[in-house]
């Protein structure tokens, strides 16, 4: 039997001193590789109107064959990365060390075959076979459909089983997206002692154009019972954002603010000085639908240096996971922004798919880093 599993995109990290930072690897560990239902690293290039999006879906069940279906609006080129693609990205966005000179007190510090199958039928013309291949250790195929039911007995026909409905199909075919059919063979993952399979296969990256950095969140919703957790990197030639309702600005900024009146004034940037004055006009009353900041930071050539020299990296990380960095090499680009945020969705906030945003502070453009603890830094 083999089964389509919908498109599953899968950090609060920090320390204080030699053994919190130590903490903060097995906290990112923990809540930037294993916990989140969601991970996916997405770059735009706004100039160029590219975007793209690595994806680790972890899959776990009884069925021989796993497979995913992915939207995308244009034909996507898809790459192989490196399967420690997302554990390096959690070591490398850990929170430097506080400042502990610049703060008068400190608060609570961390706790630290092409078809597949038969002749073609009439809906089967309704469905096209762009592109067929390998990538990793993936089986993989690039469609094209007119109508979600044409797509839907496509998919039957060629043995996958969709747990999704034909309106999910159809609100991605009335965009004129393609999707992105894959199968995993789940026998090179973990056998359980019940049977079943878990494990992550090997990162893949989409490439495509588009005309807005764009997430596929609602192809998702149906696998979701109450919430799922979302974490995105973002690579950007600025800062980015979700949309207002989830902005990361009402949690982070109040946050932020308050540390910085711990913070001894003569040791304040100018930057941090021109950033206090904007926050004090912008309403900074959090709610539940807000996401969390993690990192914020660009991609200086001193910032990319520990790719290259492990000696370079000024946090607490196991050796191994440290020199493991080097798999960053390429895929993060100096002079470019690095956003890491992080939000736990509903069913009923996935009715659309995800666009990002410059961020901002109200109307004022937004590239004030996070990328060291701060006395009120989360846990």
């Amino acid at each position: 039997m083999k089964r389509i599993l919908l498109f599953l995109l899968g950090l609060v990290v920090a320390g204080s001193s030699a053994a919190g930072a130590a903490c903060c690897y097995f906290a990112a560990l923990d809540k930037d590789v294993n916990q989140p239902g969601q991970r996916a690293f997405i770059t735009w290039d706004e100039d160029k109107s590219m975007e793209s999006f690595t994806v680790q879906p972890i899959f776990e069940g009884n069925a021989v064959d796993f497979g995913m279906v992915i939207p995308t609006p244009a034909r996507p080129k898809l790459q192989e990365m490196p399967r420690d693609f997302f554990k390096a990205l959690a070591v490398f966005t850990i929170l430097e060390p506080m400042d502990i000179s610049k703060f008068k007190q400190r608060m609570r510090m961390y706790k630290s075959s092409a078809e597949g199958g038969g002749r073609p039928t009439s809906a089967r013309r309704e469905v096209r076979v762009l592109e067929a291949g390998v990538v990793g250790s993936l089986d993989y195929k690039i469609l094209e459909a007119d109508r979600a039911q044409a797509l839907y007995d496509w998919l039957k026909q060629n043995k996958y089983v969709y747990s999704g409905d034909t309106g999910t199909l159809d609100y991605y075919i009335k965009k004129k997206w393609t999707f992105t059919v894959m199968k995993i063979d789940p026998r090179q993952m973990k056998k359980n002692a019940d049977g079943s399979y878990k494990g992550e296969i090997t990162p893949t990256r989409f490439t495509f154009s588009s005309k807005r950095p764009i997430y596929p969140l609602r192809i998702t919703r149906l696998s979701v019972k109450d919430r799922t957790d979302a974490l995105l990197y973002v690579m950007a030639k600025r800062k980015m954002d979700m949309p207002a309702r989830w902005s990361y600005q009402p949690t982070f900024l109040s946050m932020w603010s308050q540390a910085m009146s711990f913070a001894v004034p003569e040791k304040l940037t100018a930057q941090e000085k021109q950033y206090l004055d904007l926050v004090q006009n912008v309403d900074l009353e959090p709610s539940s639908s807000s996401s969390n900041l993690e990192w914020a930071g660009k991609l200086t050539k001193a910032r990319l240096a520990c790719l290259t020299d492990p000696k370079k990296y000024n946090r607490q990380a196991p050796e191994a996971e440290v020199k493991n960095l080097k798999l960053l090499s390429g895929h993060l680009k100096e002079g470019w922004f690095l956003t890491k945020f992080r939000h736990s969705f509903t069913p009923a906030e996935m009715t659309e798919d995800l666009v990002l945003v410059n961020a901002t502070i109200g109307k004022s453009k937004d590239d004030l880093e996070y990328v060291s603890i701060l006395p009120t830094s989360p846990p």
